[in-house]
């Protein structure tokens, strides 16, 4: 348990502590967005296509060596990102004007 879980003595300063982590990661996760839209545009000027398979299972394996580390379910936040690599690939796809398949 983390230190700032730990010092909630109540469930509304739990509660509060959650709500706030919950922004924290929503501010993370358009940071993350941010580089998916770079990486559209990249691609397109480097002629790279949205899929780049090797580099799927690398963040597929970063993630789930970072949630073993963290004490998490590996398994878990591995399906977590690889659904959002998907979402992403299509978004890619749709910038590059590939086909979807």
């Amino acid at each position: 348990m983390t230190q700032r879980a730990q010092n909630c003595q109540t469930m509304t300063e739990l509660r509060q502590l959650i709500d706030e982590l919950d922004a924290e990661l929503i501010a993370r996760f358009s940071d993350r967005w941010a580089c998916i839209e770079r990486a559209a545009e990249l691609k397109k000027q480097e002629g790279l296509p949205a899929r780049i398979d090797n580099r799927v299972e690398e963040v597929a394996h970063n993630v789930n060596r970072l949630a073993q580390r963290a004490g998490l379910d590996a398994n878990f936040y591995e399906d977590l990102w690889r659904q959002l690599m998907e979402r992403a690939i299509a978004y890619e796809k749709g910038k590059l004007g590939e086909p979807d398949k």
